[in-house]
């Protein structure tokens, strides 16, 4: 999709659709809303005096142009409340217009953002191309027949921002919006394809093309070299697969030999059977998202390079199937993971720390100073916080603090969960440094006290979006599927680290 930004008025903008905004007690269409008003015959300001508009947030008029114009329909959105307008909400909004206009066939549209003082012009910017861009996604590939592709659409936008100051700003936030949520649909496409096409051999791939296109460094380590490196927990949860593991790693040098890395780690179970320790068959088939943290922080770097930070960031996706088989680990299996340390499988479905130790391990030893982790980690984490916020786990109070400010520049929730030392007690093992599951009392946090015993003293949040990383309905920037969350959190994150 492009967005482009114009100076100057709504109404020179030739375009299909014109969409202008109003808040509650508006009594006169003014500005570019006058202007649209008029090319629609004054409706406009019929709807306001006769109460058909009241500009609450969502409300969405689309009226014929009658008049003299240059489009062929004028669009009316309600701003809402003052007091409850915030940037995520008009991220949000931007989303379902997106789809508004799409299934009203909007073609090319044209948007002002003459009412939008509560948002500076520059978050504007970003916010109307994250909307627009994330709002329309959806992942229809593999539909073969005509009938069910879509035969509406919507084209070009343009962004009527008046001045040249105000257009400059604007322009800056939509390139920055546009990369993050191109990176977060690209995210999304590796969640919502299906395990026999997104194998970790494809995910290497697919890496190894984001890396060629954007300058990243990128490095696959093939079985033999995670054996030779002693990667024993990650590779245990491979035992059961024909498929080859891919250990990915990407590397963004944005910040000079001497600056210090940030690891993104994601867990990369391309599809998860629960391995010896199988899963029900209902709803297995969701399975082939369990690789959502790995996606995410793939994307995330593949952002950061065409952002061109100056900040160095090395992404860590450990990729792998969990699959039963005569050569799966089997539950009270003792593994040695990068480190040293010895883990009793007691649940070959707590795979994914498995995984992550592994990754994070690695990340230690190659000199990451402050680590994050992403993983569709635990069903706990579902039944503590619902789908409205990931759970964050962190070893320091500052790391935390910059990750939570990002979320909120992102408009992606989390709630910080405990990690106490008494959790850890449910996860010591008879016969090994520790067991891979605590059982089900307090089960995100159990997982999480497991992968801070290979974070250390190093500084690592722990980010569970096993409740989030899917949805079934269309809201806002989320359509359905895969969501891709909470990619721009982590872009936001480097990029703090780099003003």
């Amino acid at each position: 999709m492009t967005i482009t930004v114009t100076t100057g008025a709504l109404g020179d903008v030739a375009a299909d659709t014109h969409v202008v905004m109003l808040g509650p007690g508006t009594v006169r269409p003014a500005g570019d809303a006058a202007a649209a008003d008029r090319a629609a015959g004054g409706a406009i300001a019929k709807m306001l005096s006769a109460g058909l508009f009241e500009g609450k947030a969502g409300e969405v008029a689309v009226l014929p142009v009658t008049g003299r114009g240059k489009a062929k329909r004028v669009v009316v959105l309600g701003l809402g409340e003052p007091a409850k307008r915030t940037l995520d909400t008009f991220r949000t909004q931007m989303g379902n217009l997106s789809r508004r206009l799409r299934d009203a066939g909007g073609g090319s549209v044209a948007v002002s953002l003459e009412a939008l003082d509560h948002v500076e012009p520059e978050a504007a910017g970003e916010a109307i191309a994250e909307g627009f861009i994330l709002g329309l996604y959806r992942f229809d590939k593999h539909h073969t027949k005509a009938a069910d592709r879509p035969t509406k659409t919507v084209g070009e936008i343009t962004v009527a921002a008046g001045s040249a100051r105000r257009a400059a700003a604007i322009r800056r936030g939509v390139e920055r919006g546009s990369i993050m949520a191109e990176a977060q649909n690209f995210a999304r496409d590796l969640g919502n394809e299906p395990a026999n096409l997104m194998t970790p051999t494809i995910m290497a791939a697919r890496a190894q093309q984001l890396a060629a296109e954007t300058g990243l460094e990128c490095t696959i380590i093939e079985r033999a070299e995670a054996e030779r490196l002693k990667m024993g927990s990650y590779l245990s949860v491979a035992n059961g697969s024909m498929q080859p593991p891919k250990f990915i790693v990407l590397h963004h040098r944005g910040g000079g030999p001497r600056a210090r890395t940030i690891a993104l780690v994601g867990k990369g179970i391309t599809f998860d059977t629960g391995g010896i320790s199988i899963k029900p068959a209902a709803d297995m088939d969701a399975m082939k998202a369990d690789m959502s943290g790995a996606a995410v922080v793939i994307g995330a770097i593949g952002a950061i390079a065409r952002l061109k930070l100056p900040v160095n960031v090395m992404a860590v996706a450990p990729c792998t199937e969990n699959m039963p088989s005569g050569s799966a680990t089997k539950p009270g299996d003792v593994v040695y993971a990068m480190d040293g340390q010895s883990i009793e499988v007691i649940n070959t479905d707590a795979e994914g720390r498995l995984v992550l130790a592994d990754g994070i391990a690695y990340a230690r030893a190659n000199g990451a100073s402050t680590i994050i982790d992403v993983a569709t980690l635990t069903g706990a984490v579902r039944v503590a916080l619902g789908t409205v916020r990931f759970g964050i786990f962190s070893n320091n109070d500052r790391l935390f603090g910059e990750i939570e400010r990002a979320g909120e520049a992102a408009g992606e929730k989390m709630w910080r969960l405990p990690l106490d030392d008494e959790y850890g007690e449910q996860i010591k093992s008879p016969v090994a440094d520790m067991k891979n599951t605590g059982g089900a009392p307090a089960g995100s946090i159990t997982a999480a006290k497991f992968i801070q015993n290979f974070a250390g003293d190093t500084p690592w949040a722990h980010l569970d979006i096993a409740a989030i990383d899917m949805t079934p309905n269309e809201a806002g920037v989320n359509p359905r599927g895969n969501t891709g969350r909470p990619l721009r959190t982590l872009v936001h994150f480097v990029a703090s680290r780099a003003s």
